[in-house]
């Protein structure tokens, strides 16, 4: 046998990205006794984990299903999603005896910190022996005969599959790159237009001056978009608007489109405040409102909407016409914060390109996309993380 031969870098799978994705297939993959290279281009990986979850890591949601995903094939989550379940993950987590909680909604948290879940991954892949190499440039990916070659900052390896698990574009300053799009693009496969997901609201109007003069009060408010409904906190920011039902709306809000808040969720069905009126007609509008509202955003949404004086001095077609903003308060964002703050990328690559059963191009033999590189985007609360699990699991497990 030549030198060349003797040198030649080989493995059976190589997995690109050693972020939440990457790191279970590489383990999951290596149990079922796959020679594994973990590649990725940073020295500290997992970042996004790191900080999820105000530094908590929402790893899962015990209700993740299908409908909590966003995709221009809504059927194509589904398999993964049953083959690998949150209470799947769960086990995991609690075999290595990590603490945690249920916030709210299903969303569960480290009760320490996401280094837990971090430590758990890389002891997954130390105990099934999967290699790694970090710090690596991928420079290039070329179709072989026998699988492909990567051409990388340490050198050149021969594998017979090669899984793309480099994330989208969302928080550039933790690494996040186009690199898998690149890789599509490459391979002739077909992209749905990537744009910032779970990400805060920008105004340029006087509602950001307003925002600015509230920045750091929260409410709870109903946001709709369209068909798309959420009920959570909203949060006042210097920039706009930010909060869970803002994120969550986000993902769904398109650019020129008008956001509707109904800003008191919780008060009185029907015309409260002309109820107040004919009870209190000598009390101020602004005092009436801080009933339902925070006083200081009381005083700013009547300013803003140019209502004020006692209940009695104002006409019920006035109050009605007030009400009704109040609980449909039509709003037009001018974009969002983008990638800088976005927790997750909408789009990618198009899930029709790609095999539902293992997340294989179907154009491309051993070659697989897993995680948020693809069009398959989560509800905040710990979706995005089960997505990542129940994909790498369902392209391991098929190898």
């Amino acid at each position: 046998m030549s030198r060349a031969a003797r040198s030649k870098l080989t493995c059976d799978v190589a997995i690109i990205g050693a972020g939440a994705a990457g790191l279970f297939c590489a383990s999951q993959a290596a149990a079922r006794g796959h020679q594994v290279m973990l590649f990725d281009h940073r020295k500290r990986v997992a970042e996004k984990i790191r900080i999820s979850g105000g530094g908590r890591c929402n790893f899962t949601n015990m209700y993740s299903g299908p409908d909590n995903f966003l995709c221009q094939n809504p059927h194509f989550p589904k398999s993964a999603l049953a083959s690998y379940s949150p209470y799947d993950f769960m086990d995991l987590v609690t075999a290595y005896r990590i603490p945690f909680h249920e916030k709210k909604f299903g969303q569960l948290f480290c009760d320490n910190t996401a280094q837990d879940i971090i430590d758990m991954l890389l002891s997954e892949c130390e105990k099934t022996a999967v290699g790694t190499s970090f710090e690596t440039e991928i420079k290039a990916i070329d179709k072989t005969e026998s699988g492909f070659r990567l051409t990388t900052s340490k050198g050149v390896w021969h594998s017979q599959k090669c899984v793309i698990a480099t994330g989208g574009l969302s928080i550039p300053k933790i690494g996040a790159t186009g690199f898998g799009y690149d890789i599509a693009k490459q391979f002739d496969l077909p992209l749905i237009a990537p744009r910032a997901g779970l990400v805060p609201l920008t105004f340029t109007d006087k509602i950001k001056e307003m925002c600015k003069d509230l920045t750091g009060l929260s409410i709870p408010a109903s946001l709709s978009a369209g068909a798309a409904s959420f009920s959570e906190g909203l949060l006042f920011t210097h920039r706009g608007l930010s909060g869970p039902s803002i994120l969550q709306i986000s993902s769904y809000w398109q650019d020129g489109q008008s956001i509707a808040i109904n800003m008191v969720p919780d008060a009185p069905t029907g015309a409260f405040l002309l109820a107040e009126k004919r009870t209190n007609p000598r009390q101020d509008i602004q005092t009436s409102l801080a009933k339902s509202l925070p006083k200081r955003l009381a005083h700013a949404f009547c300013d803003f909407h140019d209502i004020s004086g006692k209940l009695g001095d104002i006409s019920d077609k006035a109050l009605s016409h007030f009400e009704d903003i109040l609980r449909h308060w039509p709003i037009k964002p001018a974009g969002t914060e983008g990638y800088r703050t976005a927790e997750v990328t909408l789009g990618g690559v198009d899930t029709n390109a790609l095999s539902s059963k293992d997340m294989q191009a179907k154009s491309v033999p051993g070659l697989y996309f897993i995680g948020e590189v693809m069009d398959v985007t989560g509800h905040l609360g710990g979706h995005n993380f089960q997505w990542a699990w129940a994909s790498a699991f369902a392209a391991a497990r098929h190898f």
